[in-house]
C-alpha cells in the first residue's frame, strides 16, 4: 500500500486542456511540482465542451459509471472521463454531462450571455466532484480548490460530506482569484445547492447573492487555507480572510516561479 500524502486539485481550468486565464498554467505546475516532490496527485476538472477528446486523448472511465448527481430534485447522469497529463506521471479525469458540458462555449454563449443554467452546472461539477472521489476510494489528504465553479467544495466538505470516511482528514485549501463574471447565479442558486437535511440556511448565507465575489467569500470562509492568487483581488474578501483567526493564508507572490511557497504550504496542512 502507498504511504504517498495524497493531493487532489479541484480546478476549472488547467493547461494543456482548457486555458482561460494564467491561472490555468499555474496548476499545471502546481500538479506536476507536487508529483516531483513525492505526492500522490489526482486532478478534477469540467469536460467543457471546447477540449478537444481527441488531441488530448480523453477516454471514459467504465468502472466509475453510475453515478447520478441529483440538482433540485431531478437526477443527472455523471461521465466520467481520463487522460494523462503530458509529461508527467498524473491522471487527470474530466467530468461530463450531455445537459450541462456538451455545448462549446464556456459559461456564456456566441452573443456573450450568461447561461442560465451556469449556477446547476456549478453544483453539478462540485457535487460530481466529491462523488467522484468516494467512488475512487482514494482520500485525499490536501484538496486545493481553484476557480469559482468549486467554490461549494469547501462548504460541502465542512458539512454534508463531512463524515464521509475518505474525506475524514482532509485539509482544504482555495485559491482566491479575481472576479470573472458580473452577472447573478439567480434565484434558485441556493435551493440548487442545498443537500436535503444536510445544508442548512445558515451555511448558505455567505453564498446567497450568487455573484463572483460571494462565491469566493464562501469558499474562502469554509477553507482551512486561502492562497492569495493574484495581486490585485477584492479588497473586502482579501481583509475578511485576513480578519478570521486560524486562517492560513499564502500571500501572492510574483516571484513564485518555483512555487516552494506552495509546497511548503501543503507540508504545513501535512503536518510536515
Amino acid at each position: 500500500m502507498s504511504t504517498k500524502k495524497r493531493i487532489l486539485f479541484i480546478a476549472q481550468e488547467m493547461s494543456p486542456y482548457l486555458e482561460l486565464s494564467d491561472y490555468a498554467a499555474m496548476v499545471n505546475k502546481m500538479a506536476i511540482k507536487s508529483n516531483e516532490a513525492g505526492l500522490e496527485v489526482r486532478v478534477i476538472m469540467p469536460r467543457f465542451g471546447i477540449i478537444n477528446e481527441r488531441r488530448h486523448r480523453l477516454h471514459e472511465v467504465v468502472r466509475l459509471s453510475g453515478i447520478n448527481i441529483v440538482i433540485d430534485g431531478d437526477d443527472y447522469p455523471l461521465i466520467i472521463k481520463v487522460a494523462s497529463l503530458p509529461n508527467a506521471r498524473l491522471q487527470v479525469y474530466f467530468l461530463d454531462n450531455e445537459d450541462y458540458f456538451k455545448r462549446k462555449t464556456v459559461f456564456a454563449d456566441e452573443n456573450d450571455q450568461f447561461f442560465d443554467d451556469n449556477a446547476a452546472r456549478a453544483v453539478f461539477f462540485c457535487k460530481g466532484a466529491l462523488e467522484t472521489v468516494k467512488k475512487f476510494g482514494w482520500p485525499p489528504d490536501v484538496i486545493h480548490c481553484s476557480g469559482w465553479m468549486t467554490s461549494l467544495i469547501p462548504m460541502y466538505l465542512k458539512t454534508a460530506y463531512k463524515k464521509e470516511p475518505v474525506f475524514a482528514n482532509s485539509k482544504i485549501v482555495y485559491s482566491l482569484l479575481p472576479n470573472t463574471f458580473k452577472e447573478k447565479l439567480g434565484t434558485t442558486f441556493v435551493k440548487k445547492a442545498t443537500i436535503s437535511n444536510q445544508i442548512k440556511e445558515k451555511d448558505m448565507e455567505l453564498f446567497k447573492e450568487g455573484t463572483n465575489t460571494a462565491l469566493n467569500r464562501g469558499a474562502a470562509k469554509y477553507a482551512d487555507a486561502v492562497v492569495l492568487a493574484a495581486d490585485k483581488l477584492e479588497k473586502k474578501v482579501v481583509d475578511e480572510v485576513k480578519a478570521e483567526k486560524g486562517k492560513i493564508i499564502l500571500p501572492f507572490k510574483k516571484d513564485n516561479e518555483d512555487l516552494s511557497d506552495y509546497l511548503g504550504l501543503y507540508n504545513q496542512l501535512l503536518g510536515k
